[in-house]
């Protein structure tokens, strides 16, 4: 696999879940460290007040980094940490971290790629209705703008959103996720709420001269019928509508997919007048997280899926050539900005044996799923980088600390870190692709 010379290769995390310090140097509470202090809503009855304590080991995470040889880092931002309520005063020792952690970046050489908003909503704002009420729309705007101004010259790229699907769905939807609500009329509004505030964000970014491309990120995955069935191929045309196109059609259509609002009915979202136009900002880049595809069954119980290659430890199924799919169905529907896919990976139960964690699952699935996305590349999709999830092990929401995502193994006592198989192949893998391209 030769991939471009300028393709650019990281790895990625997110704050809640590997910063810790939950309290430190005036950090507010998020939405999530009040879903935490519920050890029923958490698997291992666990949270996030530590993590990988990442807010005081991020020296020796970058030199982790550094040491793979990845020359892109993606993170997201604790909002909480530079603004405790999520509106009024900026916290200086906050951003003075993120300060920090970009100089180390920059001097190993990795270029920081920044996600705004990793599902961590201010607790303040929360009390005040959270993303059911327009205004955490316009204060998300407020807080865009302020990171722009104050880091817009070092950031590769800024997103605005990681996954709105999941805030909608699994924080509003089900209440799988903080702030745990179980609403379907309140996620499709949260849904709509989260649209604006990306674009709202968009407008205010570009207001305040940034330098970096600026996009958003969306969890994304193909709709396969599990058999050639009407009812089973009419279930996976509303699974792509509801899912993909409803986050993609505002932005790029101006609309909502109608499939999907038919299906809504009386649930669908309140738009006001001129949110379309608000939604629909330009993106210098769409960032997409694979991870498996949908295989939707009529029956009782859904038929399982077939055609994979195994399931991850979280019940998903390996099926790489979807990325293939994926990316040419969303080339053949919408005129798409340079795409980076920004979160590709899997949780493995991991183990450490003489000091080494052999992990040839995931390293597979890195290897099958790259070769699925250079199939989309060579058929004329414009991707420009891959980040893989995650750099570290982690808190995996309300799996806790259950679930193995990390290339590098973290034990979690001592706060040691190893790196497994896969960061090893992916080392490896990266020097291959600079010597080819200085072959070249």
């Amino acid at each position: 696999m030769h991939f471009p010379a300028n393709f650019t290769w990281g790895v990625a995390t997110s704050a809640f879940q590997i910063e810790g310090a939950a309290r430190a140097d005036g950090k507010g509470a998020s939405i999530w460290d009040t879903f935490c202090q519920n050890p029923a809503n958490i698997d291992d009855r666990s949270n996030g007040d530590v993590a990988c304590d990442h807010y005081h080991t991020y020296r020796e995470d970058v030199a982790l980094m550094a040491a793979l040889g990845v020359d892109a880092y993606r993170f997201s931002m604790a909002w909480t940490r530079v603004q405790p309520e999520g509106k009024g005063a900026w916290n200086e020792a906050g951003f003075d971290f993120y300060k920090r952690l970009m100089d180390a970046l920059q001097d190993k050489g990795i270029a920081p790629h920044l996600t705004l908003y990793h599902w961590d909503l201010p607790q303040g704002l929360q009390d005040g209705g959270g993303w059911l009420s327009r205004d955490t729309a316009h204060r998300f705007a407020d807080y865009a703008q302020e990171v722009a101004r104050r880091f817009g010259d070092r950031l590769a790229t800024i997103a605005t959103h990681n996954e709105p699907w999941c805030t909608a769905n699994l924080g509003y939807g089900n209440a799988q996720f903080a702030p745990g609500v179980a609403d379907k009329k309140q996620a499709v509004q949260v849904s709509h709420h989260l649209l604006l505030s990306h674009g709202l964000a968009m407008q205010a970014m570009r207001a305040a001269g940034t330098k970096a491309q600026l996009g958003i990120v969306l969890n994304q995955w193909t709709a396969d019928p599990a058999t050639d069935s009407e009812a089973d191929r009419a279930l996976a045309k509303l699974e792509w509508a509801r899912s993909v196109q409803w986050f993609m059609d505002p932005i790029f259509k101006r609309r909502y997919p109608e499939l999907a609002l038919a299906h809504h009915g009386a649930d669908a979202p309140l738009v006001h007048a001129g949110d379309f136009d608000i939604i629909a900002q330009p993106l210098d880049f769409l960032g997409v997280n694979y991870y498996r595809r949908e295989v939707m069954s009529a029956e009782d119980p859904p038929r399982k899926p077939e055609g994979g290659q195994g399931f991850t430890d979280m019940g998903w199924e390996i099926y790489p050539q979807g990325l293939t799919e994926l990316l040419l169905q969303l080339k053949a529907e919408y005129a798409l900005p340079p795409i980076y896919i920004t979160e590709n990976g899997m949780a493995s139960s991991d183990h450490v044996e003489a000091g080494e964690v052999n992990d040839t699952v995931r390293l597979e699935y890195v290897r099958t799923h790259l070769e699925a996305l250079k199939a989309a590349m060579d058929q004329g999709v414009d991707v420009r980088g891959y980040f893989l999830w995650s750099l570290l092990d982690n808190f995996e929401w309300n799996s806790g600390y259950t679930k193995r995502f990390g290339i590098v193994y973290v034990d979690y006592a001592t706060q040691a870190r190893i790196p497994k198989a896969s960061a090893l192949w992916y080392r490896d893998f990266l020097a291959g692709q600079r010597r080819s391209r200085q072959a070249a």
